[in-house]
């Protein structure tokens, strides 16, 4: 793979407000990422053709859906690519029945599966992904988890700060 890749495939155009919190990270990790509107009830072939092509061309398939979320089901079900499910807050159920058939994939047919909304994280764990065999990106992900401790040791020391006042 001369470039690292992810495609990011959500359910529904509606989905997009959750999906595009993944593109800022992915940017900063240097993966590129097509992005697809796929079902997997109105055009369950159109998921089948990108899942079986994904084998050389992703690293992971980050799978955007909500109320039934079947999609990164269906997804991983059709390639031995990784598939990382978003599951989507929408209806009386508030995302639950999303993250529910996201995370209860049987045996044999995994569904790495991030909070509620996460897409942000869904773009780390494809990293990650990306990471176990680039070095490149190993150090990457070292000087983020740095960055993310340095933040928190300056909100530490200010709101220390204001409190002694």
């Amino acid at each position: 793979m001369a470039e690292h890749r992810v495609a990011l495939v959500m359910g529904s155009e509606s989905d997009l407000g959750v999906a595009e919190k993944a593109f800022p990270v992915l940017d900063r990790f240097g993966i590129a990422c097509d992005v697809r509107v796929l079902s997997a009830h109105r055009s369950p072939e159109a998921v089948r053709e990108l899942a079986r092509a994904a084998e050389g061309r992703y690293a992971a398939i980050i799978s955007v859906a909500g109320a039934a979320a079947h999609l990164g089901g269906v997804l991983a079900s059709h390639t031995t690519v990784p598939v990382i499910g978003v599951p989507v807050s929408s209806g009386a159920l508030n995302g639950i029945d999303a993250l529910l058939a996201t995370v209860q994939m049987p045996s044999g047919v995994p569904v790495a599966t991030v909070a509620i909304g996460g897409a942000a994280n869904a773009a780390i764990l494809a990293a990650q992904i990306v990471a176990v065999g680039d070095a490149g990106m190993r150090e990457k992900l070292r000087a983020y988890r740095a960055e993310l401790s340095e933040r928190v040791a300056r909100n530490d020391e200010g709101l220390r700060k204001r409190l002694k006042k």
